[in-house]
């Protein structure tokens, strides 16, 4: 949850933060300022928006200030952990937008987005290879379209009319279904192996997996809607949902400063997440394009989805007092410090496992979630984690289905994803406190250069 969690991670806000005017790591870049699009300068008609196709008004930023994983995506600016930037004004958070083409896809390493969907879709009976490569030119000329701020090519529904791109990015994978489908075994990265059982998974399988993965990031409400239902429509007689979820963070400029960001458990969580300034950033995250790693060369600079929803046993958890929650994570509620700093600790002091109170008792206890998520405890595993927020509703008892829609990123699940869930698994303090109600992995291909569709290399090559 705080430091390399898999049961409920987030990010930091100077992670994935790319530098003002640059991207992260291949990651298409960003709006810089808010009166730019690219290198040009927004016109003053599109500012105030036009008859079919979305302005530049509302705005919000993709990870925002006071959320976990790198703050806000409208502007560096508005995101600016990473830079020391001043805070943009609301007003012009709309402006954020995206590139859809690049290296990697989008909604990777773009700082988390204030509102986000989860939805997975199976193909349609007699639907194959062929269909699916329709389906995926659509979509992703979609996801172009609609990231740049224009409407949709066909029946646009007019939701997002008036609102920029708002650091809108959607981002698309394949489930290990998929592949039989539409006769690509031989294609399947054995990285797409099933995940393994673990201790807290009470899973719901038709909430589980898919053939197909679509992530819908924003910072506006309305314009994630837009792209969820356009995404939908154009799936036609393809594809069919098979489960969706909703998810948000905090809003832009909802703290006085950038920082980290709490999760529904009150906890400041994702303190250790990788940056992409970190040299061996992309050999964790990403799948090399040299081939040496034996994957197949359409995953080049792809990487690997675990989703996850993590329900959170928040009436169990808040009968704990303080001191029993800050000792399950193993840091201070109030900013985020480790046990073991002392009174003027912060949230990036070293944690120090080895450190004792006057009785000789572990200040880190032994099982807390912070000591035994850390990356050194776990070989080096780490993945990038970029999660939602989720509540749907309070049941008939008054307990609130609320939690975590966990979104991991990695180069490779086994090392990533499952070597630190096992780990966890064996004594988490954290463990009584939360429920695995979901899961899915999926192969995500590296991003579509100009005149390409995502999976085009898979699909036709």
């Amino acid at each position: 949850m705080t430091d390399q969690s898999t049961t409920v991670p987030s990010d930091s806000p100077s992670e994935g933060v790319p530098a003002k005017g640059s991207s992260a790591k291949g990651e298409p870049t960003k709006v810089s300022e808010p009166a730019k699009v690219s290198e040009g300068v927004i016109s003053r008609r599109r500012l105030l928006g036009t008859a079919g196709a979305t302005g530049l008004a509302l705005g919000a930023a993709g990870g925002a200030v006071g959320y976990a994983a790198g703050s806000s995506s409208a502007s560096d600016a508005s995101s600016s952990s990473a830079s020391g930037d001043e805070i943009a004004p609301l007003s012009s958070l709309g402006a954020g937008e995206v590139m859809f083409h690049g290296k990697h896809q989008p909604g990777i390493t773009t700082p988390l987005q204030a509102r986000g969907h989860l939805v997975a879709f199976d193909l349609a009976a007699g639907a194959g290879r062929k269909e699916a490569a329709a389906l995926l030119r659509r979509w992703s000329e979609t996801a172009r379209r609609l990231m740049a701020g224009e409407a949709a090519a066909q029946d646009d529904t007019g939701v997002a009319r008036d609102a920029g791109p708002s650091s809108l990015t959607v981002t698309f994978g394949f489930g290990h279904s998929f592949f039989a489908r539409t006769g690509l075994e031989k294609q399947r990265p054995d990285a797409l192996d099933p995940l393994p059982d673990f201790s807290s998974d009470q899973l719901d399988k038709a909430r589980s997996n898919g053939d197909l993965w679509v992530q819908i990031g924003a910072d506006d409400a309305l314009v994630a809607f837009h792209a969820l239902r356009t995404i939908q429509k154009d799936a036609g007689g393809a594809a069919r949902v098979r489960w969706q979820m909703n998810g948000f963070n905090r809003s832009p400029g909802a703290t006085a400063h950038p920082m980290t960001a709490r999760n529904l458990m009150g906890q400041i969580d994702g303190t250790r997440n990788p940056k992409p300034a970190e040299p061996d950033f992309d050999e964790r995250i990403f799948v090399s394009a040299s081939g040496a790693s034996g994957e197949p060369a359409w995953m080049a600079n792809g990487s690997y989805a675990v989703v996850r929803r993590i329900r959170m046993l928040l009436d169990d958890w808040e009968q704990l007092s303080l001191k029993e929650q800050e000792n399950v994570i193993g840091r201070r509620k109030s900013d985020g410090a480790p046990l073991s700093g002392g009174a003027k600790a912060t949230e990036t002091t070293a944690m120090d496992l080895e450190k004792t109170d006057s009785r000789g008792d572990l200040l880190v206890p032994i099982n807390a979630h912070a000591r035994i998520s850390r990356p050194d405890q776990n070989g080096g595993a780490a993945m990038l984690r970029r999660p939602f927020s989720f509540h749907d509703g309070i049941d008939a008892k008054g307990v609130p289905d609320a939690g975590l829609l966990f979104v991991c990123w990695q180069a490779d699940p086994l090392r990533g994803f499952v070597t630190v869930q096992r780990k966890l698994d064996r004594g988490d303090a954290l463990s009584p406190f939360i429920r695995h109600e979901s899961s899915g992995l999926f192969a995500v291909p590296g991003g579509a250069a100009k005149g390409e569709y995502v999976g085009q290399r898979l699909l036709e090559g």
